[in-house]
């Protein structure tokens, strides 16, 4: 099922399966995409809905390294995620893990590959893949309100890599 098509961003989840792909273009060429997902002066600033403020506690974007962060809303609730860095490959792909530290119980670890491709014109095509250790891992994280987190972070992501070109 094709859940959101919104200003580029396509975010697919077939029934059954435990993975979502998330499929965006970007106007700009690659190395600039990949230095915003790797920067972390560039990463706080477009990665998470918009009305959430963002703290790194960790950020080691290499093979092996880390990752932690939590957002943060109006009412001062706290949203904490990490996860591990498995591949980081300039400027063509970056492999990690993702656990939201929210859920009751441990072990709802996601297994992300984020893909950097190089199109024509100076273009970018990003495909995201989470791949969830059940079905049932898949479709809590999209009644998560997953969807308005990736079409904020795309558009903030959007408009500072705008801003980067100039």
């Amino acid at each position: 099922m094709l859940l959101t098509k919104n200003n580029k961003t396509t975010i697919t989840a077939e029934p059954g399966k435990q993975e979502i792909i998330i499929t965006r273009e970007f106007d700009v060429p690659r190395e600039l995409v990949f230095k915003a997902f790797t920067d972390p002066k560039l990463y706080t600033q477009w990665l998470g809905p918009r009305r959430l403020t963002m703290t790194l506690e960790t950020f080691e974007p290499r093979n092996g390294g880390s990752w932690r962060y939590i957002h943060k809303d109006q009412e001062g609730n706290e949203y904490a995620f990490h996860g591990v860095y498995h591949e980081v490959l300039s400027p063509e792909r970056i492999i990690d893990t993702f656990e939201f530290e929210g859920l009751p119980e441990k072990g709802h670890v996601i297994l992300e590959t984020a893909k950097f491709e190089e199109l024509p014109g100076g273009k970018t095509k990003l495909t995201a893949q989470a791949v969830f250790q059940s079905v049932a891992d898949r479709d809590g994280m999209l009644q998560s309100g997953m969807e308005e987190g990736v079409n904020d972070s795309h558009e903030r992501l959007d408009e500072l890599l705008e801003k980067m070109k100039k």
